[in-house]
């Protein structure tokens, strides 16, 4: 029985390998590493007794170190009243129960603890559920009536008689099989065999997986990978085990039938069609495909849609009969060469797009050929300044132009992904959800800049998404280690039993609680239900209560702690006095390190609120809670209870799996900030759960659209999704101003830029808010990766040469390191060897061991001969295993600060360190390898969030972003170091997002120029000429209707445009700049740049929403765009006296330089409105004094140099002093 006072240890076997002896005969087996598990003795203090550092080194050097093995041996209890066999089933789930109420810790230099949870919140109420113990209905009989145990093998494992997964007891079975004619209850089908002796030997029904090579899997393995085979196949395995020779798992699943949903275990032989006409052996031994798919129409989940030509006929000058032509050019030249274009997008909008851009390239070309050819003798330091800002612009403007060659849009079917994955079919009888699993990541940091509500809120609305429970798990990320997170998840999960339901019962959309009490539509709209009104109130007075419970948490947190505290000096004061009582010595107070203590009356393993040794923000030990434990396989509806406040009669009451997750931090370690808590939980998720697919969120973006996890997997699942990386949504945001002054929603890039980019390689990954493939980020290549890969946009005018088909091993082994990628399955020269994982991976074999598993996992559905290495229907059907003790401290040493040395986390695995924008750093990785993406921009948006709407904040973020991409620029993640398999297009862009903060540099010059026209009287020109206005006219006409044309197809406001490129020039003269400087200094002197976190919390003012958009912080970002906007403004004052006050005044020269210097003023305008304040609270006599200022330094340049020729008196009689 293990308790919180005892000390327990598992050992698991890991896949370290220990090296034959010399001369012996026999090889000896591997020597496993055995991580401990200690459950050490709690004193009443909350401090744990555990070993001394003297004691853990003897006890290491005596069997590791010392003799180099592990000394086994067992202990025999003989069978007493208090020590019984107990019942697998019964055990399993007081396993899992312990595991859901303990707090794991651990770390290095330190035993994994499970400290007994008897008390995780002061409010805390029996909820029952999964949050205190779940019934599984899985474990017992499903035929009516009869709540018996499942039938169960020898080795405990549930064995099921038929297919369709029906669970039976044996009294069920036996009269099933003799007097109800072997038919099964569940499918009505018949029994493949009767016999009840030869199902629980495991010798009839259905087959299992052979033995993984690890050593480690056993039945759990083969119960995640849910795979069947032959007879064939099964006595080759076994051969093969016992002859000594390791299982070759990766070939098994690239190469046998059975990886592609044909084989004789689930289609007979007289069900399969000969496609091959007879070659080969005919007979449709494995040579055909079955009937029923060979019958079954193919129907798509995904499809593109093409851009309406009318929505631009309008806004465009090229007539119909043009357009034909243009077509009929572009279809013939594609036929010439053999390529037919694409139908997806209609050519009307590719040809305008592309014709305009052709035009502004050209009389840009010609602009600036004249511009160089005609100097400025007057003002040549003027002209050159000009010039060289405008080749920088004009090369500028084509990086971001060329990648917009091909937009596309994209929709989804959930129709035919519902008919695919969740209708019952002959593979499927149940109607089991088929879909892959997904794990969610919330990653948070500092309670203080994210508020917890916000983070409560997000973990709600992904518990509510409209997925199968069972195949979601959500894991949040605690970087800082505070107790106050923690406890606000274990209040989220509380909550998460009324609000899921309720969510679940209602179709409630968002299922932010928030968000949802707080809109301002009509929530009775569409509501059928005659209670919801009922309903609706109860839970908004629970989630007042909620929420007045999460505000009070920090104060309670800091009243029970000084309570706490209290009682501790008492305790030590008492025991000194007993100590010294007798003794003449005075009593010295004692001090006592003020602990952070939780509802428990135990000491939280975090970071404590007054930070200690090892109980701070980089030092404290690694935690694992499950909050919530894996749900059953099976519906669990709930009741009319009393005790809750609404009924839940039929409505499905499960929670999806809930980890918090805080990964260990020590001085001396490199934590790599957010990428390293990212890679972090992919570890301890792929041992926990292993979903094949990731989702990582920010802890302030919630799942606005529940369904979006499903448009997501709609791409990932169809065919050739198993070629994508990752699917991207945009990103939209709440609490913006209306009238979005600094650009906040980003309208620009997430609907025109990202777009364009997925009708090439795909969009670029942007930090949140996107689906990975599990494999991908683990840094294999894309399946079929020695395909002939498509050819670019460019192809048709710059035609790839073939290359050749074989390559030399000097030439392979020659490759960069950057672009050397681990290979996947089907290589014919590369399968994939598990043995060289630990130097990748590290040395945990449950990592190890679920890598070709979340493989296969995500493969999309091999339903139709068309789909290649996909998985059998009603392969993932199973249910998920129960979590125990081993699994959990596993998952805790994955998660420590040393598992990451010496493998290639952060190199060539998971999120890629070394830069501050390490989401485009990863997403650049996967493209490299020949890796797709996707933007899945959904009807109703999938993800919302809040973005920084203060300026400081604002310019930060930006500063943030920008420094990002200069050290990307600088490294070898450069787009011009990509590999081939990058299309030229995709580089375009990458190189584009790597260069464009350089153009800073040339703005600034070019927004003082006009000032420095006026103050010199001289322009960039010698003359305004006809010849540059009108190249000028046609430059700005060809950009607005470029602009036109975006915004038309884009769907985006006239006024979203204006404010992106009202930013552009803001962040371009201040964050931007300072991102160069910033990045240089890292390069050359080798300065580190830190970030803070950008606030989440909003202004003081309760009130007005807005509150923030007012509130002046100063930074030196301020400093260039004040600058620019007081120095325009006096020189064209400057400039005005010096042309009135002229007796030959240059009007031409003046009017280029304030139109010039209006251009740099009207973009910076929402700039000076940011400095002004709140609205109306604004002092007049600033804007008096401003007026005054510019009027006296304006007189006193024209006074000190007047204009040649002017006269000594100005203004008539006035003479200037």
């Amino acid at each position: 029985m293990m308790a919180s006072n005892g000390i327990h240890r598992t050992n698991r076997s890991s896949r370290g390998g220990g090296e034959p002896q010399q001369g012996s005969g026999t090889e000896l087996p591997p020597i496993p590493r055995a991580p401990t598990v200690q459950f050490g003795r709690r004193t009443e203090s909350g401090r744990f007794i555990s070993f001394s550092r003297d004691d853990l080194e003897s006890e290491l050097s005596s069997s590791e170190m010392g003799s180099g093995r592990f000394a086994n041996y067992h202990v025999h209890i003989p069978m007493t009243p208090d020590n019984q066999p107990m019942d697998p089933a019964i055990s399993s789930k007081v396993e899992e129960q312990y595991v859901n109420s303990s707090l794991f810790t651990g770390g290095f230099n330190s035993v994994t603890r499970a400290h007994v949870m008897d008390k995780v919140l002061d409010s805390a109420e029996d909820g029952g559920g999964q949050l205190l113990g779940r019934e599984d209905s899985g474990l017992t009989c499903a035929v009516q009536g009869c709540d018996c145990m499942v039938m169960r093998d020898q080795h405990g494992i549930v064995v099921a008689p038929c297919e369709c997964d029906f669970k039976i007891c044996v009294d069920c079975f036996t009269d099933a099989a003799k007097s109800g004619g072997g038919i099964c209850p569940g499918c009505k089908e018949p029994y493949k065999t009767t016999e009840l002796g030869e199902l629980l030997s495991g010798g009839g029904g259905r087959l299992s997986l052979p033995q993984l090579p690890s050593g480690g899997g056993g039945p759990k393995m083969e119960r995640r990978l849910s795979m069947v085979k032959s007879q064939k196949q099964l006595a080759h395995s076994q051969t093969m085990a016992q002859g000594g020779g390791d299982f070759d798992h990766t070939r098994w699943l690239f190469e046998t039938k059975g990886t592609y949903g044909y084989g004789s275990a689930i289609w007979s032989e007289e069900n399969y069609d000969d496609v091959d006409g007879g070659r080969g052996g005919g007979h449709g031994h494995g040579h055909g495909h079955p009937k029923e798919l060979m019958s079954k129409p193919w129907r798509p989940l995904t499809r593109k849609l093409k851009i309406p030509a009318a929505v631009l006929s309008p806004y465009s000058q090229i007539d119909t009969h043009r357009i034909k032509v243009a077509r009929y050019i572009q279809e013939s030249f594609a036929l010439m060469l053999n390529r037919p274009g694409r139908k997806e997008v209609t050519h009307e909008v590719n040809f305008k797009c592309r014709l305009l851009i052709v035009i502004r390239m050209a009389v840009l070309a010609l602009f600036l050929t004249w511009r160089i050819k005609h100097q400025n003798e007057d003002a040549i330091w003027l002209w050159g300044m000009s010039v060289v800002c405008e080749l920088w612009f004009a090369f500028s403007w084509l990086l971001d132009q060329l990648p917009k060659l091909s937009p596309v849009n994209r929709t989804v079917d959930l129709s035919v992904l519902k008919e695919k994955f969740e209708t019952p079919t002959a593979y499927n009888p149940t109607g089991k959800s088929d879909l892959p699993g997904i794990d969610i990541f919330v990653s948070t940091a500092d309670p203080d800049k994210e508020p917890v509500l916000v983070t409560a809120n997000t973990i709600l609305s992904i518990l509510a998404a409209d997925y199968p429970v069972e195949k979601l798990a959500c894991y949040v990320s605690d970087d800082g280690g505070a107790l106050l997170t923690f406890e606000a998840m274990a209040e989220a999960a509380s909550f998460a039993y009324l609000w899921v339901p309720f969510c679940r019962k209602h179709n409630i959309e968002p299922r932010n609680p928030e968000s949802y009490f707080a809109s301002k539509r009509d929530p009775y709209k569409n509501k059928v239900l005659s209670d919801f009104v009922k309903d609706r109130r109860r839970l908004k007075r629970e989630y007042d209560e909620f929420k007045v419970r999460i505000n009070g948490l920090p104060e309670s947190i800091r009243r029970r702690s000084d309570a706490f505290h209290a009682r501790e000096e008492i305790k030590a004061m008492n025991l000194q006095r007993e100590k010294a009582a007798g003794g003449d010595e005075p009593i010295e107070p004692v001090k006592i390190p003020k602990a952070t203590w939780m509802a428990d009356g135990t000491h939280w393993p975090g970071t404590w609120i007054n930070p200690s040794s090892e109980h701070s923000r980089g030092d404290h030990a690694g935690i694992i809670q499950v909050m919530l434990k894996p749900p059953s396989d099976e519906p669990l509806y709930g009741s009319n209870d009393e005790k809750l406040p609404v009924d839940f009669t039929d409505v499905d009451i499960r929670l999806p799996m809930l980890v918090y997750v805080s990964r260990e931090k020590r001085p001396g370690y490199d934590h790599n900030k957010k990428a390293g808590a990212m890679n972090a939980l992919v570890r301890a998720s792929a041992i926990m759960s292993n979903g094949p697919f990731i989702l990582n969120l920010d802890c302030d973006h919630y799942i606005y659209n529940s369904q979006a996890l499903r448009e997501g997997m709609c791409f990932m699942m169809d065919r050739g999704g198993d070629r994508l990386c990752y699917v991207q949504f945009p990103q939209r945001f709440e609490g913006i101003d209306p009238s979005d002054r600094y650009a906040n929603n980003n309208t620009v890039f997430f609907d025109v830029n990202m777009r364009a980019l997925d009708g090439l390689q795909g969009p670029v990954y942007v930090g949140t808010g996107c689906l990975f493939r599990r494999i991908a980020l683990y840094g294999f290549d894309p399946p079929r990766a020695k395909d002939q890969h498509d050819p670019g946009c460019c192809s048709c005018c710059f035609p790839r040469r073939r290359r050749k088909p074989l390559r030399s091993t000097a030439a392979a082994d020659a490759d960069a390191e950057e672009t050397r990628a681990l290979r996947m399955g089907d290589y014919e020269d590369g399968d994939m060897n598990l043995s060289t994982f630990p130097k990748k991976f590290g040395n945990s074999s449950f990592l190890i061991d679920s890598i070709p598993v979340a493989e296969f996992q995500g493969r999309p559905l091999a339903d139709h001969p068309s789909i290649k290495h996909g998985r059998p229907p009603g392969a993932l059907t199973v249910p998920r295993d129960l979590l125990d003790a081993s699994t959990v401290a596993e998952a805790i040493s994955v998660i420590s600060c040393w598992y990451e040395e010496k493998t290639e986390w952060g190199q060539r695995v998971g999120w890629i360190y070394g830069s501050v924008t390490e989401d485009v750093v990863t997403g650049y990785r996967m493209h490299n390898r020949g890796w797709k993406s996707v933007y899945c921009v959904t009807k109703r948006d999938a993800f919302r969030g809040t973005a920084p709407i203060n300026l400081t904040d604002r310019l930060h973020q930006v500063l943030r972003w920008a420094t990002g991409s200069v050290e990307i620029f600088f490294s070898r993640n450069n787009a011009l170091l990509a590999s081939p398999k990058m299309k030229l297009l995709q580089r375009v862009a990458y190189l584009n997002v790597g260069i464009y903060p350089f153009t800073s540099v040339f703005l600034i010059v070019y927004c003082f120029l006009p000032a420095l026209s006026l103050f010199s009287g001289e322009f960039i020109v010698q003359t305004l000429s006809v010849t540059f206005l009108t190249y000028l006219l046609i430059i700005t006409l060809t950009l607005c209707m470029l602009a036109i044309l975006e915004i038309r197809w884009s769907g985006i406001e006239l006024e979203e445009w204006w404010r992106n490129e009202q930013f552009w020039l803001i962040g371009g003269t201040s964050a931007h700049l300072v991102a160069v400087m910033q990045g240089l200094l890292k390069v050359v002197a080798g300065i580190e740049i830190s970030f803070t976190l950008t606030s989440k919390s909003a202004g003081d003012d309760e009130d007005d929403e807005f509150a923030d958009l007012y509130i002046v912080k100063w930074t030196s970002l301020l400093i260039p765009p004040l600058a620019i906007i007081m120095v325009n403004l006096i020189a064209i004052a400057v400039g005005v006296s010096r042309t009135i006050y002229s007796e030959i005044p240059q009007w031409s020269k003046l009017l280029g330089g304030v139109f010039f210097s209006f251009w740099v003023l009207a973009h910076l305008y929402p700039f000076a409105k940011g400095l002004m304040g709140r609205r109306g609270r604004t002092p007049t006599i600033v804007y008096v004094w401003s007026g005054l200022v510019a009027i006296t330094i304006s007189l006193l340049v024209v006074a000190i140099n007047p204009p040649a020729g002017a006269s000594s008196q100005i203004g008539g009689s006035f003479t200037f002093p």
